[in-house]
């Protein structure tokens, strides 16, 4: 069979990575617009769609990247070592900050750390034999964790999960699903890890703590965060990790209803009715969240079963909506901005979290404040964007706009030379 590009599938990804760098790059995060952040706890916003999304739109590309659902020794290590990058590209978000050179600081030691970027960035997206990608993928990840746990001052306490690593994670095991099972299997497979999941949250005594509890800090995800991830976590928050390894189970389950829907794309029928049914499961995957939610609460943190379903059955309702009007209707203006972001996810996800840390580490004397120290990325912000708005939330949300702009314009270059970058 021949892989066929999915325009529709496309699109929601361009929309997805694009909202992410939005929310994740406002001009100032002490006034961002409530929609454009997470929820402060239970709850759901469009922000906290985001990653769910973003792992739904995976796994429905698992089925259409492997039409042939072909299973051998050869396919089991490209899903390897394609989760091997993407793991180690996330991993570097967080030991870029941390990168020490022979006593270098400022603009040389920044120039140091870029040059360890390129140099990463090339060996885990560049295009090499399957031998090469699995020993630089290895040996960089030997190289994240000996520096981890070395006792080395710079790196004690680097963090290790993220939103990267934890889609790596449900990539091996959505694709592995996929070829090695029926859709029987992982519907089971789906519904044992939510059910689990909820149990193990709700019923299993936390040591040290007392009643199982869905509060923060002090939930049974928590705790196994402290004791496998102790000094390696989200540093605002130091006791737990919202990519922690406990909330890594149902995630899975994001990626296995996206998986689905993937299958059902495939079909050899009519086009109208795979929207419908596809329509049809979003909707009851949203009742069947909200009344979930009801004892089990829809949590991004916490990743509860109630916000895999609530969240997979708006992904699947709006990819629906989406295949009708741009794979069935045919109707494709006014998409163009978000195919070409479609495309080159990859690039974006890894450079953009790099060069809002370059910026910082630009530091100059601010010639509007005599004395006054100031970054880069501050100073465009304050005096390049800032003056033109009263409303500090719109400033802050023109700034977000500006690098949304400015990334538009090189993956509009990438998207015209047909440059794609991956894992």
């Amino acid at each position: 069979m021949v892989k066929e590009r999915l325009i529709s599938l496309d699109v929601f990804r361009g929309l997805t990575i694009l909202l992410m760098t939005i929310v994740n790059n406002p001009g100032d995060w002490g006034h961002v617009f409530p929609p454009l952040l997470h929820s402060e706890w239970h709850g759901c916003t469009p922000t906290d769609l985001v990653f769910p999304f973003f792992i739904f739109i995976m796994g429905v590309a698992v089925p259409l990247a492997m039409p042939d659902k072909m299973y051998d020794g050869t396919t089991f290590n490209k899903i390897l070592v394609r989760s091997l990058r993407m793991l180690c590209l996330g991993i570097f978000f967080n030991y870029f900050g941390k990168i020490q050179l022979f006593g270098l600081e400022g603009i040389p030691l920044l120039i140091g750390r870029l040059i360890i970027t390129i140099a990463v960035g090339y060996a885990l997206m560049g295009n090499f034999s399957s031998k090469l990608k699995n020993i630089f993928a290895l040996s960089i990840l030997i190289i994240y964790l000996f520096l981890a746990y070395s006792g080395i001052e710079a790196y004690h306490d680097v963090r290790l999960p993220g939103v990267l690593q934890r889609i790596a994670i449900v990539y091996f095991v959505v694709s592995l699903l996929y070829l090695k099972t029926s859709q029987k299997t992982q519907i089971i497979t789906g519904v044992v890890l939510l059910l689990g999941y909820w149990a193990i949250m709700t019923l299993i005594p936390v040591p040290g703590i007392g009643d199982a509890n869905l509060e923060k800090g002090t939930n049974l995800a928590s705790w196994v965060d402290s004791i496998l991830l102790n000094g390696h976590m989200y540093r605002e928050t130091i006791t737990w990790d919202p990519e922690g390894i406990l909330s890594t189970i149902p995630s899975i389950v994001n990626g296995i209803i996206g998986l689905l829907i993937g299958q059902l794309l495939q079909l050899k029928t009519n086009k109208k009715e795979i929207a419908l049914k596809m329509a049809a499961t979003g909707v009851g995957l949203i009742i069947a969240g909200l009344l979930w939610n009801i004892v089990f609460p829809i949590n991004k943190s916490l990743w509860t079963s109630s916000y895999v379903l609530y969240t997979t059955g708006l992904a699947t309702t709006f990819l629906s909506l989406l295949y009708y009007v741009i794979d069935i209707a045919e109707y494709k203006k006014g998409f163009k901005l978000f195919l070409i972001w479609g495309v080159n996810p990859m690039i974006v996800f890894f450079t953009s979290q790099i060069i809002p840390q370059a910026l910082v580490m630009i530091q100059f004397e601010n010639p509007h404040k005599s004395g006054k120290q100031i970054n880069l990325l501050n100073y465009l912000y304050e005096y390049g964007i800032a003056p033109f708005f009263s409303n500090p939330m719109m400033a802050s949300l023109a700034g977000a706009l500006v690098y949304v702009g400015i990334w538009t314009f090189i993956l509009w270059i990438f998207y015209k030379n047909k440059l794609i970058f991956k894992v």
